[in-house]
């Protein structure tokens, strides 16, 4: 019998505990609403500059880019990862806060209740899944992935927009009632929803504790007596942490994860970084590399003695040596390799300008121009340039980087570069540029 009084007890206590961990002064409608809007606009961004780096990559016939400031994909690509990381934090902060009414019961009570609940679930677990499967890109761990990366990715960002802005409609009234601090005295007399479901605040819980309880203040049914017996004692403590406490540590979780990792795309930053998964000046030539030449298996054709660059433009076509390519006037650049994996690191290029490439064929400037690369069965082993790169002064066939001739692993013996486009597209080994339009 003793045994079974002290087991009591200390089930009391814990489940008394856990109570009193739902009454938290960081469950409220203000927390959620605060928290919310960061997250909120973090999935903004997010969702803006991964449409600008899809399209980058699929362009619609209409769409021309801005090939200034050079660094434009860099800055993008860089606040599209940092954002991404610092939604971790955010969406577990909001789950937090909001934990006690996704036990509501009854869960549905009519249209309202079910697109909320049905919005919940799905932004939640799209979120989750979004910022899961960026991570691993970055790592560049593509065999986690029973299904296609970027089809997935750009799908689910649409979903995670539409649940969000579904989420927003519904919750309209309260986030517009607590969008602003309240005055000294308004949350305690318009409690947030959280007080409905019984996260009450401390000091009413504290009233209701010290009184007498009686038989008949009880709950109905089993539930009510065991909610009624957990809280008759102990007498409930001072919460242990504070909201603003609470935000303080979602904050410093979200500038750490940004320290640690944003020094791959913003070099101020360079010394902190710890988990990004390239570093800055860590590589051939001082430059990180995403692909080898011995994955992309071209180590012999890119070096074999009778390699050519072959420029065509309709019925005319040339192709160029290595010497030949040599011999054109040659043009220095500062450009950065921007990756969509959100490293980014700023490079001196030595070559050829496409344009000039063009004129030996006839072709002005104007033009879509295909590269491709000696790379087979690659996605990247193609791209394309509009007209407005190929234009441009600083899109180059480059043959030398930071003072020396390519590396293997960076393109050797020619590869593309050019301003404000992903990584991903400034395509290495080259074996053909052709005018397509």
């Amino acid at each position: 019998m003793p045994r079974f009084r002290g087991g009591m007890r200390l089930m009391h206590r814990l489940l008394h505990g856990i109570r009193q961990a739902l009454q938290s002064p960081s469950r409220t409608t203000r927390t959620a609403v605060v928290l919310g809007r960061l997250l909120g606009a973090a999935f903004l961004l997010c969702f803006a500059t991964g449409l600008y780096s899809h399209f980058l990559q699929n362009p619609l016939p209409w769409m021309t880019f801005p090939t200034r400031p050079t660094w434009l994909y860099q800055l993008t690509q860089g606040v599209h990862i940092t954002a991404g990381l610092v939604c971790l934090p955010l969406i577990l902060g909001k789950l937090y806060a909001v934990y006690p009414e996704l036990f509501r019961t009854p869960p549905i009570t009519g249209l309202r209740s079910l697109l909320e609940r049905a919005s919940i679930a799905l932004l939640v677990a799209a979120s989750l899944v979004e910022i899961a499967i960026g991570l691993l890109n970055t790592y560049q761990w593509y065999r986690l992935f029973p299904f296609p990366f970027r089809q997935t990715h750009f799908a689910l960002s649409f979903v995670i927009i539409g649940s969000l802005a579904i989420h927003i409609a519904v919750k309209l009234d309260l986030i517009a009632l607590h969008w602003r601090r309240p005055a000294a005295g308004v949350e305690a007399a318009a409690p947030a929803p959280a007080a409905a479901v019984g996260a009450v605040t401390p000091a009413a819980a504290g009233a209701a504790t010290r009184a007498p309880a009686r038989r008949g203040d009880a709950g109905r049914g089993v539930t009510g007596r065991v909610f009624a017996w957990i809280d008759r004692t102990p007498a409930p403590r001072s919460p242990r942490v504070s909201r603003r406490g609470f935000l303080t540590t979602i904050g410093v979780a979200s500038a750490t994860l940004v320290a640690l990792t944003a020094g791959q795309s913003f070099r101020p930053l360079d010394a902190l970084t710890v988990f990004a998964p390239r570093k800055p000046g860590v590589g051939p030539g001082g430059l990180p590399v995403n692909r080898t030449a011995a994955a992309a298996r071209v180590t012999e054709t890119a070096r074999a003695g009778d390699w050519a660059l072959t420029v065509m433009a309709g019925g005319s076509s040339r192709a160029l040596s290595l010497a030949d390519l040599r011999s054109l006037p040659q043009h220095t650049v500062s450009l950065p390799i921007a990756c969509v994996e959100g490293w980014s690191q700023l490079a001196e290029w030595q070559g050829v300008r496409v344009k000039d490439l063009l004129a030996l064929v006839g072709s002005p400037a104007s033009v879509r121009v295909r590269v491709r690369s000696l790379e087979q069965g690659s996605l990247y082993a193609m791209s394309e340039l509009e007209p407005e790169f190929v234009r441009d002064d600083l899109t180059l066939i480059a043959l030398r980087l930071n003072g020396h001739v390519l590396d293997l692993d960076h393109g050797y013996p020619a590869r593309l570069i050019a301003p404000a486009r992903p990584g991903v597209l400034q395509t290495k080994w080259l074996s053909t540029v052709e005018v397509i339009g």
